[in-house]
């Protein structure tokens, strides 16, 4: 699929955070409206319901009324152009891509709580890697659902990638120590590390992610590279919450957020960024081998704002 037809899947996929947002905006703005604390009002419980968050409505509104003192707007329909650049420039600082120089090993530890799309990211992944010459390794770290080894034997199976695994309930610390050994023997590919699906309110389940992490960084310093969770984008503010957790306890360093295909809750990528500074990785818009793609910003204000 080329960068085009990914953008259209894009905007088809994001049509109901578009309707929660775009649509209900030029509701509120087009016409004869009044600059008043009523819009204002009205326009601040608009954007929180997006996912936006009361942060971001806050500070929006604030920069509003400072260009009407300026006399740099003079409409209500002006707002969703400040709009579309303040969610812009927020976004911007968001896009980066992995920088994997070839010749040296990269490990990904890929989080994530059950049913956010992890294994399946993690196969996508590959097969993106794969497409940009890397070799990869996948590393089956969730021992405790046989359903799951299976599922990225699979994946691994279509993005060419062999993948090391153990039994069924084995230590996941044991069997990412293990793996490791391949670097020592002189891989130089990349190795994505599928860890179980934590519940984040789980303070045992927790410090289990944060014993792999040691693993991996006594067995080679410096790794993992990227901690990267993976983010269910129809949960909303349960996403926010999950970040913010991710980051604090295990260090997450990126994120993929899934499932932005049917969902209105696509706005929260922005609050994520806004408020944690965590970038975006990749997203994903469909259940296709070839449905998660490099995050770019202005194609997703595009998307929900046009």
């Amino acid at each position: 699929m080329g960068q085009n037809g990914f953008f259209k899947k894009l905007k088809a996929g994001l049509t109901r955070t578009r309707d929660a947002l775009a649509k209900n905006l030029d509701s509120l703005l087009l016409g004869e409206k009044v600059l008043d604390k009523e819009l204002f009002e009205q326009l601040e419980e608009l954007l929180i319901g997006a996912d936006l968050g009361p942060q971001f409505a806050l500070e929006l509104i604030y920069d509003v009324k400072e260009k009407i003192k300026r006399q740099e707007l003079g409409n209500a329909i002006q707002i969703k152009k400040v709009l579309r650049e303040y969610m812009a420039a927020i976004l911007r600082k968001a896009q980066g891509n992995l920088n994997i120089a070839p010749g040296a090993p990269y490990v990904i530890m890929v989080v994530g709580v059950n049913g956010s799309g992890k294994t399946t990211t993690i196969g996508k992944l590959a097969r993106v890697l794969r497409g940009a010459g890397h070799e990869v390794t996948l590393v089956a770290a969730d021992t405790f659902r046989a359903a799951a080894i299976e599922q990225l034997e699979i994946w691994g199976q279509r993005a060419d990638a062999p993948v090391i695994r153990q039994k069924m309930n084995a230590d996941p610390a044991a069997v990412v120590f293990d793996a490791l050994g391949k670097i020592s023997s002189g891989y130089t590919g990349v190795m994505l590390i599928d860890t179980a699906g934590r519940l984040h309110t789980k303070v045992k389940l927790m410090e289990e992610l944060k014993k792999i992490k040691r693993v991996i960084g006594g067995k080679l310093p410096g790794a993992p590279q990227e901690t990267l969770l993976v983010l269910d984008a129809t949960t909303g503010q349960n996403a926010l919450i999950q970040a913010k957790i991710f980051k604090e306890e295990i260090g997450a360093s990126g994120i993929v957020l899934t499932k932005l295909d049917g969902t209105s809750k696509g706005g929260v990528v922005i609050r994520i960024v806004h408020e944690l500074g965590l970038p975006v990785r990749y997203i994903g818009v469909g259940e296709g081998l070839d449905d998660l793609r490099d995050f770019d910003s202005e194609d997703f204000v595009t998307a929900i704002l046009d």
